[in-house]
């Protein structure tokens, strides 16, 4: 009997929450938006992103670049990505004439011969991922299911490898326990009936309500993904993409574990927020995660040199800073056009996985805690010939933040010719010049902002300039002070005159550069009632912990992955965790972060 009440009891108390997810969602924005996230994917913490496609024949772009984004190249004539389509000839022995022909070639040459479905879901699996992600369409229109396209043989069952690699890697996914979701481009650059950067905005109509859509129906009809990732949104609105229509119906279709990110054109009211190569946000309202590869392209690049790539170390500790601030991490994988994932790639997820395996009590399911964070100040010194940098997904220097940070530059410039020189700056965000100890530009991405109603204008309005009267070799001292709050990390001062054409400023002997930032060597998370501390340095003697709310006699620490209680104190209210009585074997079990769990403090 008392087993039918609680059971009754249970029923009740989940009436509410089942009848909200039972509700059908209607196509309008306060719908879907009270149908909310499911709990799932907050909890989940670490996906795994897969780009693979024609562009991984020749994995090429250039250094920083997406070689994702070949197409795009060639539609650029681009020099590097069209030089290296000439290794790549249609088999037939046709000249190309166009884009589509050139690119379309490379059908003949994406054989997949290597390629294992299980293979790579044990590997995602042991990476410590919840789910994944696949690029089932890219922004090149080519499907990798058998979608029947307008192109011909324009899809991976027809063509190239000749496998539906949708479906085969979904059964392989689902068959780990993974979720599965799909990547999918909204446009496409070489679709008939709307050809993306080349069609007018505006007349993309006939392509989203006779193929977009109906594609978009089919995929999730038949392989019903946990998650949509939608993308190559940002040139048409919401309403354009029938955004409402299309969120509500699949979330209808696939019910409750269904979630969608936030790309789905101006004006859109919900999703999940997908940064992209940043330091990550701060926003605890709504479910995130960063979405980035392990090197600066999401496709293959064998252009990358390996600096490029984060460690191990940098791996685990940039994932352990996006949780502490309340979102995740989507990491991609570019196998090569055989089916390999690279080894390097393998040996990231590998050490990510052994890592997640002592560690991640902290991780899944955690939540913010009220100061995420305890910084350090790091500098770092070096010489820079000339001040003009585009740090695009990158820090400027190994051990930075990719975001707020600045740069102090101190350097003599010697003008050619006495005339009138005009000083140029583009930046993003901050940047003040100080020419001879006066101010010669003052630039503050803020204030243009505020000024701007047009954000296209704002965003237009990166440059700002002087001009002055200088003599011929005069010695004058340069003082540059940059800063950077977030994304698009921009710097770069040029000059010019009568007789000089406008070029980057030199400086004798390059300009002397003092970086700085603050870069977390604490995080917390916490769940239920623990408070877990990520230590970013391999503990010694002694760590002291400033963020510990109120810690008393009943306060217990332990190293994850080790069972003793370590002991502690309190000085002038730091928490001092003493690792005298720990073997080092016993602290080594962790590697790269280390996470000391707290009970029976004050949350």
């Amino acid at each position: 009997m008392k087993t039918l009440r609680k059971l009754l009891l249970l029923v009740l108390l989940a009436g509410p929450c089942c009848a909200l997810w039972a509700q059908e969602v209607q196509p309008t924005w306060e719908s879907i938006n009270r149908r909310g996230y499911p709990q799932w994917f907050s909890d989940a913490k670490l996906g795994i992103f897969i780009h693979w496609g024609l562009y991984s024949v020749p994995a090429y772009a250039s250094k920083e670049g997406y070689a994702e984004w070949l197409y795009r190249g060639l539609m650029l004539e681009d020099s590097g990505r069209v030089a290296i389509m000439r290794n790549y000839p249609p088999k037939d022995g046709s000249a190309p004439s166009s884009v589509q022909e050139r690119y379309g070639a490379l059908r003949d040459y994406w054989h997949a011969e290597l390629w294992d479905a299980d293979e790579w879901a044990r590997i995602f699996k042991g990476s410590g991922a919840q789910y994944v992600l696949l690029v089932t369409k890219h922004h090149d229109g080519y499907c990798l299911w058998d979608y029947p396209t307008l192109l011909k043989d324009w899809n991976s069952v027809v063509s190239g490898p000749k496998r539906n690699i949708v479906e085969e890697l979904t059964t392989a996914v689902r068959k780990q326990g993974l979720k599965m979701g799909f990547y999918f481009s909204l446009a496409e650059w070489s679709n008939p009936l709307h050809r993306w950067t080349v069609s007018p905005h505006d007349s993309i109509a006939p392509y989203v309500e006779r193929y977009m859509i109906p594609q978009f129906k089919d995929l999730v009809s038949r392989y019903k993904p946990s998650l949509i990732f939608t993308d190559g949104e940002w040139d048409n609105n919401a309403e354009q993409w029938h955004a409402r229509e299309l969120i509500s119906w699949y979330y209808n279709t696939v019910g409750p574990e269904a979630v969608v990110n936030d790309r789905w054109g101006h004006g859109h009211e919900h999703g999940y927020k997908t940064p992209e190569y940043s330091g990550g946000i701060m926003d605890t309202l709504t479910p995130w995660a960063e979405c980035r590869g392990l090197g600066r392209s999401f496709g293959l690049n064998r252009n990358e040199p390996l600096e490029n790539y984060l460690t191990s170390d940098e791996l685990i500790q940039h994932f352990a800073k996006l949780v502490a601030a309340g979102g995740g991490l989507t990491l991609n994988v570019g196998p090569s056009a055989d089916g390999h994932i690279p080894i390097i790639q393998q040996e990231r997820l590998r050490d990510l996985g052994e890592w997640l395996k002592v560690n991640g009590e902290a991780i899944y399911g955690a939540r913010t805690w009220r100061q995420p964070y305890e910084y350090r100040q790091v500098e770092y010194f070096r010489k820079d010939s000339v001040l003009d940098f585009d740090w695009v997904r990158n820090a400027p220097i190994k051990g930075m933040t990719y975001d707020n940070f600045q740069v102090e530059w101190t350097g003599v410039i010697v003008p050619e010719y006495s005339e009138a020189y005009t000083f140029r700056v583009e930046v993003d965000d901050d940047a003040l010049v100080i020419l001879d100890g006066d101010t010669l530009l003052d630039y503050h991405k803020g204030m243009v902002n505020a000024m701007q109603s047009n954000a296209q204008e704002a965003n237009n309005s990166k440059h700002t300039q002087a001009t002055i009267k200088l003599r011929k070799g005069q010695r004058c001292q340069l003082r540059v002070l940059y800063r950077e709050n977030d994304l698009e990390a921009v710097m770069r001062l040029r000059w010019s005159s009568k007789s000089q054409s406008e070029c980057p400023v030199p400086a004798i002997g390059g300009f002397s550069g003092m970086y700085s930032c603050q870069q977390p060597q604490v995080c917390y998370t916490r769940k239920g009632n623990a408070l877990y501390a990520i230590l970013f340095n391999r503990p010694d003697r002694q760590v002291g912990l400033h963020n510990v709310p109120q810690p008393g006699a009943n306060t217990s620490v332990h190293l994850l992955g080790c069972d003793a209680k370590l002991p502690w104190h309190l000085v002038n209210g730091v928490m001092v965790v003493d690792f005298t009585g720990l073997e080092a074997q016993q602290i080594d079990k962790s590697r790269s972060a280390w996470v000391l769990k707290i009970d029976n403090v004050d949350l």
